[in-house]
């Protein structure tokens, strides 16, 4: 019974890997569809709840959500096998680019990748129609959301989001009752506190590695990677200038190779912080190839699966307290807010380029919305209608 809900888990992960296009906002909306919707693994209060704590935790939101909802699942195994079987297929593929076939090239390329870029756009408006509707019910928790949407896209930076929850929950506590709010979270951990706080030593130790002066190419790698996905809010948009910064300024790769990796990112399904994959197989000498890349891939996820495993039982211990309670739907109603806001910026506003892109995304959204299409045949649909837009 246990194998068969772990095979569960990583066949529904899998899947996602394989198809999840879209960056960090559409994968979302993916993980409600498929475990709040479909699978019914967990409900909307118990989704937006594990989705605030990932989204206030510095690291890659979308893969520490769904490494929640592995543990929600399965336990400690659960969540390391979705978070392999979500990262693999990513992962591969960015170190098969940086093994040399970056020069790859098939007819109507560009046209295929654009269509991979519109399969966000439908995605994302469903979720953020079906979250009002679930996160939003009156007229304050609306309010919130709006007041959320106008202020990130006035005042966009990589840490609006952060001071867009905050705001959130502050609001919801002054402005919501906690009775018209209430929010049961059980989540049955397989750990407890002393377990918890073991993680955040841990995450502190491994942070502080540095310090030790150790004289290794390979460790001073890992210490920039770890660092950096410890210290990253806002996802894998904002990761990759840090990483830039630190790896290209250093002469560890070209800023070319760099460049090249990102657009392959852009372009492929699953995380975007799984470039760290493809800039340590680039790593010199024999600190790169598949080692590079595997240790790469784990030091930059890390930092951010040790506070999420720290923080959930000191969430599980406040959650029944009336103010928490309306904090959290505050918070909810800002990530709707934040959503949102994510929908025009900066889906809308970088992959409609036409008219003709708008069709295709309208038509995407009814095939998902009305008629409850499979998101895989929306990403055929999208991938169609960009080749066949090209040629008129």
């Amino acid at each position: 019974m246990q194998l068969a809900n772990q095979l569960t888990i990583f066949k529904a992960f899998f899947i996602l890997g394989l198809t999840a296009f879209g960056g960090p906002v559409a994968h979302i909306a993916y993980f409600r569809t498929q475990f709040v919707e479909k699978r019914q693994w967990l409900s909307d209060p118990e989704f937006s709840q594990l989705l605030a704590i990932s989204q206030a935790l510095p690291g890659p939101a979308s893969s520490q959500l769904g490494f929640a909802i592995g543990l929600y699942r399965g336990g400690m195994l659960g969540a390391v096998i979705a978070f392999i079987a979500f990262t693999l297929p990513s992962a591969l593929l960015l170190v098969l680019f940086a093994l040399s076939i970056s020069s790859a090239s098939f007819p109507y390329r560009e046209a295929a990748l654009h269509g991979l870029q519109l399969v966000a756009l439908p995605v994302v408006a469903d979720a953020v129609w079906k979250m009002t509707r679930q996160l939003c019910p009156d007229l304050n928790t609306k309010l919130i959301a709006l007041l959320s949407l106008i202020f990130l896209l006035t005042l966009p930076s990589s840490y609006s989001q952060f001071f867009v929850m905050l705001i959130g929950g502050i609001a919801g506590i002054f402005l919501l009752s906690s009775t018209e709010h209430k929010q049961t979270f059980s989540f049955n951990l397989s750990y407890g506190k002393t377990t918890s706080v073991v993680m955040l030593v841990v995450f502190a130790l491994l942070f502080l590695a540095p310090v030790l002066a150790i004289d290794n190419p390979l460790f001073h790698v890992m210490t920039i990677f770890y660092q950096t996905g410890a210290t990253v809010f806002g996802g894998g948009h904002v990761v990759l200038p840090l990483l830039e910064n630190r790896i290209v300024d250093t002469n560890l790769i070209t800023s070319e190779q760099f460049l090249s990796g990102y657009g392959a990112a852009q372009a492929i399904p699953g995380p975007l912080f799984t470039l760290s994959a493809y800039l340590g197989a680039l790593l010199p000498g024999e600190n790169g190839g598949v080692l590079g890349a595997l240790l790469s891939l784990c030091a930059l996820f890390l930092p951010g699966f040790l506070l999420l495993l720290a923080l959930l039982p000191l969430w599980q211990s406040l959650q029944n307290n009336s103010v928490i309670q309306k904090a959290l739907a505050g918070i909810n109603a800002a990530m709707v807010g934040l959503l949102a806001a994510a929908l025009y910026q900066p889906i809308w506003q970088h992959v409609v380029l036409s008219f003709a892109d708008i069709m295709i995304a309208t038509t995407g959204f009814i095939l998902l919305h009305i008629y409850r299409l499979s998101p895989v045949v929306i990403v055929v649909w999208c991938l169609a209608g960009s080749i066949l837009k090209s040629f008129l």
